[in-house]
């Protein structure tokens, strides 16, 4: 087996980076424990688990942070809570009190149409975008309820009441949300490729896939490699592990209804700043970190203290704390038009009036991921079914990654592995 990757090392939105001497997450920082793909993953290799050692996260909106009220992805789950949190204003507590009870719709529908019909704008505003943007970066007037939120639509098939099926979701277990790794959840693809059983080749951009007849079995051709210089790989099987954009060109000839619905997946660009300090700089800060509502128009949407959250994170540090903003929402690439030193100054602005750090960090890195998250919008699971039945015409060929089931590590693990499955035996669904 052969993997080309175009970027120059391989991981993708899993990456390490040192900042202050530190190695850290520069992408994604955690993967779900309660779901066994990934962790299973780390196991097979030999890596150690562990967890973080708090999830207290805030809100920081209406100029204050504020305890974030349980619920489910927004959804109140205790309205006393969320009353005495001050995260809502009395108006929009008593709206949201005033649920009215809409019985459940077979279309899809955008998260703030279903969410805002039922409890009010606001509870859409401060609750659920907040939770919306820290996982696709996307707004709750364009995602998919049924792709994104599945859980909260879940809710109506145990009652009408949102807000009563929301107060009867059991409290957390004891088995942790979150795992990540020591020294970042950036090292399972390293040790994967480590591990052998397939080649990598770095820096090679797949420009073109077709088909060839022979006269014992059907091919593949992959051109790669510059202009000046093409070379043509032969396949048996091919998987594209791509995003939506290149694999919608790859598939114009060989499946254009598939390229057709590709087309339709828009993504978002966003920028994770992660900054060091010195300890004593940041004493007394508390928790995991916070999110940022869209409406109380700051430049960051979330901070994460990895240094309270991970142990391994602090541990590493020595006399350095690690932390991290992240920039960026879908159609706000506007505010990613600046230079990585604006965009640290804008996170330490938004930091100092949220927390009161005035400290300058001892270094800073930016990272970028332009186009990284699939925008799930509106009719995204039925987009979906169009382009797996359109790839299934093609024997051989199946696609998998972000842009289908789900942007989490597991997830994306999980459509590798249908991928896979459906190659080997092609009648899989």
């Amino acid at each position: 087996m052969t993997v080309l990757e175009a970027a120059p090392q391989v991981g993708g939105k899993l990456r390490l980076a040192e900042v202050g001497g530190v190695q850290v997450d520069v992408g994604a920082e955690a993967m779900l424990n309660r779901r066994p793909e990934a962790t299973g993953l780390a196991r097979e290799l030999g890596l150690d688990l562990v967890h973080p050692g708090t999830l207290s996260s805030r809100l920081w909106t209406r100029d204050a942070l504020r305890p974030l009220p349980r619920s489910v992805m927004g959804v109140p789950a205790d309205l006393e809570q969320l009353a005495a949190s001050g995260v809502l204003s009395d108006h929009g507590v008593a709206r949201a009190r005033a649920e009215q009870v809409i019985a459940l719709e077979g279309d899809d529908v955008s998260v703030a149409d279903f969410v805002a019909r039922r409890l009010g704008v606001e509870v859409v505003d401060r609750l659920v975008e907040p939770l919306l943007g820290g996982v696709y970066a996307g707004h709750a007037t364009e995602l998919s309820a049924r792709a994104t939120i599945p859980q909260v639509v879940a809710l109506l098939e145990r009652s009408l009441s949102l807000l009563e099926a929301a107060r009867a979701t059991p409290t957390p277990s004891d088995v942790p949300v979150f795992a990540g790794l020591v020294g970042g959840v950036g090292r399972l693809p390293l040790e994967l490729v480590a591990a052998g059983g397939f080649e990598v080749r770095t820096s090679t951009t797949v420009r073109a896939l077709r088909r060839v007849e022979g006269p014992e079995q059907t091919r593949f051709e992959v051109l790669v490699g510059p202009t000046t210089h093409p070379e043509l790989i032969a396949a048996d099987e091919v998987v594209l592990a791509i995003p939506a954009t290149p694999a919608a060109r790859l598939l114009g000839d060989l499946a254009p209804n598939a390229a057709s619905a590709l087309a339709e997946i828009d993504y978002a660009s966003m920028a994770i700043v992660t900054l060091a300090f010195r300890a004593a700089d940041l004493v007394g800060l508390e928790g995991s970190g916070f999110l940022v509502p869209p409406v109380d128009g700051r430049r960051i949407k979330a901070a994460t203290f990895s240094f309270n959250k991970w142990d391994w994170v602090r541990e590493a540090g020595g006399g350095l704390l690690v932390l991290r903003t992240s920039i960026g929402r879908h159609h706000e690439e506007a505010s990613l038009q600046f230079a990585d030193d604006e965009l640290v100054a804008q996170s330490l602005a938004d930091l100092a009036l949220a927390t009161g750090i005035s400290a300058r960090p001892v270094d800073s890195l930016v990272q970028r991921w332009g186009g990284g998250l699939p925008q799930y919008t509106v009719g995204h699971l039925d987009r979906v079914s169009r382009i797996r039945a359109a790839v299934a015409q093609v024997p051989g060929l199946a696609v998998c990654g972000a842009a289908y089931d789900g942007i989490g590590i597991p997830a994306v693990i999980s459509s590798a592995e249908r991928a896979v499955a459906r190659l080997l035996h092609p009648d899989t669904p």
